[in-house]
C-alpha cells in the first residue's frame, strides 16, 4: 500500500493537484491506479489491433 500511496503522491506533485487530506488519500489513491491501468489495457489494445493489421 505505500508504494501505492508513493505513487499518487508523486503523480499528485507532478501535476500541481491540490493535496487530498488523510481521509481520502488512499480513495485518491485507488483512483489514480485504477486510471493507470485503464491507460495501460488501452494501449495493450491498440498495440494488440497494429500487430493484427500489419
Amino acid at each position: 500500500m505505500r508504494l501505492l500511496e508513493a505513487l499518487a503522491s508523486a503523480f499528485i506533485n507532478t501535476f500541481g493537484i491540490t493535496q487530498p487530506t488523510e481521509k481520502t488519500r488512499r480513495q485518491v489513491a485507488w483512483f489514480i491506479l485504477g486510471l493507470l491501468v485503464l491507460v495501460f489495457a488501452g494501449l495493450l489494445a491498440v498495440g494488440f489491433l497494429l500487430l493484427r493489421i500489419l
